[in-house]
């Protein structure tokens, strides 16, 4: 219960009960004054928003005609579109990859990605599908439990695959023009999907355009993605056999070589001279990520440096890999081979590639 305060502070100001009400009127004014400001200024902004979107739609339709995108396309789909501010804002929030930020270990990522929920459910779904699976190998190279591993980073093995609507989200992006020709060619994409059979309730997915169970973009699914179940339909959303199929597909179309292992974890002698190791080669895609690697060696010319496997043999010594030290010297390293550099075309980030080959390790034990 609010009690007034002792005789003194009741005569000279008002007692403390008096003033938390008081308080909480004047605070309660200025939050409604305040949201009355800011929907007066936004109104007429995301008003304008939509007047532009709709004035920049006419762009698309021509380069979607000038693509070979049906005319009966675009008049089902285009008067349909309306401006999506939440996927701008969306867009607005992706970290900048600024070269002065601090960076972050592999070791709680690796805690939250490769978690025993994940494991559990990666091994169930990998034994549940072991002939597609072996199939998909078999034609591929591509291990089976790396196309799991995919499966399961992407929308935890099909659990949640995204609810906006691509094509909204597409055009909005388009429209914004921070990446408009990305933007405008998926847009584009999602229309061909759609003159190929698929139905526009199945094009949902993330605010920025993936969708189904291994998440590709339009362009990526009109090139990559496989009918794994042969029966004349590509459905990345409901079919584990096309899942699968499109994955080990896009690793083959992104260099995977069969055989070889993704990389191993490696203990880092205190001798080792990682400045006579720098990697002096700059890379035009995702320079922060190439950055922390070793240059390349020999598995033998690393295990002359004093290197040592935890948890597997050495591959053979004339596999390349580089180095890296995701949490810092004296923590885990790993030697990381050509494959890994696929699953980072698959989405370039250490932390997100580590994971990948660690949770497919996991899966297949």
């Amino acid at each position: 219960m609010c009690k007034p305060d002792d005789d003194w502070l009741f005569h000279n100001r008002l007692p403390t009960c008096k003033m938390a009400r008081m308080r909480g009127i004047i605070i309660r004014a200025v939050s409604v004054l305040a949201a009355v400001v800011l929907a007066a200024a936004a109104t007429p902004a995301i008003a304008q928003d939509e007047a532009g979107f709709q004035a920049y739609l006419p762009t698309l339709r021509t380069q979607a005609l000038a693509a070979g995108v049906k005319v009966s396309t675009l008049d089902a789909v285009m008067p349909t579109l309306t401006f999506n501010q939440r996927v701008v804002d969306l867009d607005r929030q992706q970290p900048g990859g600024s070269p002065n930020a601090p960076v972050s270990m592999f070791a709680p990522y690796r805690a939250q990605h490769v978690d025993t929920a994940r494991i559990t459910r990666g091994r169930a779904t990998y034994l549940a599908n072991r002939s597609r699976l072996a199939s998909v190998e078999a034609q591929t190279g591509v291990p089976e439990s790396i196309m799991v591993a995919i499966w399961g980073h992407e929308t935890n093995y099909g659990s949640y695959t995204g609810n906006f609507d691509l094509l909204r989200s597409l055009a909005t992006l388009a429209y914004e023009g921070r990446r408009r020709n990305l933007f405008a060619g998926e847009f584009i994409a999602a229309l061909k999907m759609l003159d190929r059979g698929v139905p526009r309730e199945q094009l949902k997915g993330s605010w920025a355009g993936a969708t189904g169970n291994p998440q590709f973009l339009p362009s990526i699914y009109l090139r990559l993605a496989r009918d794994g179940d042969g029966d004349g339909r590509i459905d990345i959303w409901n079919s584990s056999a096309d899942t699968l199929a499109s994955i080990g597909n896009y690793f083959v179309n992104a260099g995977w070589r069969p055989g070889q292992p993704w990389g191993i974890a490696v203990s880092v002698p205190a001798t080792y001279d990682r400045a006579g190791q720098v990697n002096r080669l700059i890379s035009p895609r995702c320079p922060r990520v190439f950055e922390r690697h070793s240059g390349w060696r020999t598995m033998a010319e690393w295990r002359a440096l004093g290197l040592v496997p935890q948890d597997r043999p050495w591959p053979g010594d004339g596999v390349l890999a580089t180095l890296l030290e995701p949490d810092g010297p004296g923590k885990t390293a790993y030697l990381l081979t050509g494959n890994y550099r696929v699953i980072l075309d698959y989405n370039c980030s250490n932390f997100y590639a580590l994971s990948v080959g660690l949770l497919a390790d996991a899966v297949e034990r």
